[in-house]
């Protein structure tokens, strides 16, 4: 366990404005003393001190949330060669039981670490980071864009009997062209006149997310090809799942085996037997962007590659169902890209 080679843990518990330290003796997990930080330059110099005048031995850091309100910290201690650890959330459950206030939650935090063999290392790197964000505003404008559309089409249903006949039945690309141009017209009623405007607006919006959404799709695929361009030679695989991969498994040492990344995709085999019935399911937890990354190329594959086919016909033939041999194939397709990134460890920076 990581607790028989500490001396200390610092457990944080981290906020938009202020951050919550506590320090433990390990491996009793004893409270050694408490500080409260600001989130920002100052307060991580000063909870740097802090630790070093109350923990001088061999210490951890147990951080909250180090991918968010406490990446800061985790990136200023990082540099500073401290050890950090990335923990997660407390149970909703325990919270209830037990209180909860943020020093209770930092105790929580390094107890956490204290009780764990082994904990994630926070995501890190540049072009990581680049990714995550750039993955965030594309599935922004993909919404924006997905979104429109559908209002588009529903003020289309309402519209003016004239307007809707000559809408009504046309490819996407028509529709916005046609749409884009639409004007007013002095002879129209003023709900088509609204209507008119609505779907003028629907249609450049549309345009307007579509394009940005292809604008930072090109951007992802730059950093895709930097780090693992590998990845792209995969069946099924473009940049934004190469991206979503590539995210979750961010640096060499963050997810120690094939078994573990398997975890946190949510397809490691979890038993579910009962009485005389033998079976497993998957995992319903994990990181869940990166479990759709890889459903979405399993069905790319059951349509599109041969290998894929006959492979699943071979499982349904011994006897399973065509979903438990997806299963099969999500977990084998985690530790197959795990390998690849595993592989590629030296690109990643």
């Amino acid at each position: 366990m990581l607790a028989d080679e500490l001396d200390y843990v610092v457990g944080v518990d981290t906020h938009l404005d202020e951050h919550v330290l506590t320090v433990l003796a390990a491996p009793a997990g004893a409270v050694l003393a408490k500080q409260a930080v600001p989130a920002n330059a100052r307060g991580y110099r000063e909870a740097l001190r802090f630790v070093e005048e109350h923990a001088e031995g061999q210490r951890a850091w147990a951080v909250e949330g180090a991918g968010h309100y406490g990446a800061g910290l985790a990136r200023f201690l990082a540099g500073r060669g401290e050890p950090v650890l990335e923990v997660s959330r407390s149970p909703r459950a325990e919270r209830r039981l037990r209180g909860k206030d943020d020093s209770l939650d930092a105790i929580r935090a390094a107890r956490a670490l204290l009780s764990s063999e082994t904990l994630a290392l926070p995501r890190a790197g540049q072009r990581r980071e680049a990714l995550r964000l750039l993955l965030i505003a594309r599935r922004s404008a993909v919404d924006v864009r997905r979104e429109a559309l559908v209002q588009l089409r529903s003020v289309i249903v309402t519209a003016p009997e004239r307007l809707r006949d000559d809408l009504r039945g046309l490819p996407v690309g028509r529709l916005l062209e046609r749409c884009c141009r639409l004007r007013r017209s002095r002879c129209a009623s003023a709900d088509e006149l609204a209507t008119r405007l609505v779907l003028r607006s629907l249609a450049r919006r549309i345009e307007t997310a579509t394009a940005e959404a292809g604008e930072l799709e090109a951007e992802i695929l730059g950093h895709v090809r930097a780090l693992a361009p590998k990845l792209l030679d995969e069946p099924g695989i473009g940049p934004i799942v190469a991206a979503q991969v590539i995210i979750a498994w961010s640096h060499p040492g963050r997810v120690r085996s094939e078994a573990a990344f398997a975890r946190l995709a949510g397809v490691a085999p979890i038993p579910a037997s009962s009485g005389q019935t033998t079976r497993h399911r998957l995992s319903r937890g994990g990181d869940r962007q990166l479990n759709r990354a890889l459903h979405t190329v399993i069905l790319h594959r059951r349509l599109h590659d041969p290998a894929t086919k006959t492979y699943i016909e071979r499982r349904v033939a011994e006897g399973k169902t065509r979903r438990e041999a997806t299963r099969l194939l999500k977990r084998y397709l985690a530790r197959h890209l795990y390998r690849v990134l595993d592989n590629q460890a030296s690109l990643m920076t």
